[in-house]
């Protein structure tokens, strides 16, 4: 195995067509936020070119965006590292992060019609078969998905690009404490579709605050632990 972790054959050799730095970058970007690539771990230019089937050079390139972002730290004489969160980072994300959500929620429950609640319903259901089939990947994905939907059903396009802006950092630190969360931030998801499908925005509001929150503590309980 490499010491970036990764084991052969887990990260497809990128196709050349096209701008072959973005598609380094978003390989890498992908496989942080996953958790693929973990915190605090030494990015070694040479291993993760080998694993992505490209030179060097995109991979530095890569390197040095997600350095500028926030996700590599780069140190000098030691190389590139995954960047290790702190609390007080998790704590500033993921208050954005309810703000967005809390009035995507509202207006969701004010615009959503009944093809999307269908969507919000069938994607909860998923969730929930991942969860009970231990399978945390998917669960994060269907999360991710379910969320994401919220904030369509909103029709608020502003409010959606600020949380797609977020949205990949929000699965970051998501991903740790998903099997954590299990069942409970599902049987949440359901209340809060609930509260969309009976067009109460003032509880969904509220649901969605308090959905929100109890990620933030359960990731600070991790942190702990």
């Amino acid at each position: 195995m490499l010491s970036t972790g990764l084991p052969q054959g887990a990260v497809p050799k990128l196709e050349r067509p096209g701008p072959l730095r973005d598609r380094v970058y978003e390989a890498l970007l992908e496989l942080i936020t996953t958790r693929a690539l973990q915190p605090g771990q030494h990015l070694v230019e040479s291993e993760l070119a080998g694993h992505l089937g490209v030179s060097r050079q995109p991979v530095r390139e890569a390197l040095q965006r997600l350095n500028t972002e926030g996700w590599v730290d780069l140190r000098p004489a030691q190389g590139a590292f995954v960047h290790e969160p702190t609390d007080e980072e998790a704590d500033q994300l993921l208050t954005v992060r309810t703000l967005l959500e809390a009035e995507a929620a509202r207006l969701a429950a004010a615009n959503a019609g009944s093809a999307g609640i269908a969507v919000l319903e069938e994607l909860c259901a998923q969730g929930e078969s991942a969860v009970a089939a231990d399978d945390v990947d998917a669960a994060v994905a269907l999360n991710a998905r379910l969320h994401a939907t919220v904030m369509e059903l909103a029709g608020n396009a502003v409010l959606a690009e600020l949380a797609g802006q977020v949205d990949r950092r929000v699965r970051w630190y998501y991903t740790p404490i998903a099997r954590q969360r299990g069942q409970q931030s599902w049987i949440e998801h359901r209340e809060l579709i609930a509260a969309i499908a009976d067009r109460d925005e003032q509880r969904a509001t509220e649901l969605m605050r308090e959905h929100t929150e109890h990620t933030r503590t359960s990731y600070h309980a991790r942190r702990r632990s």
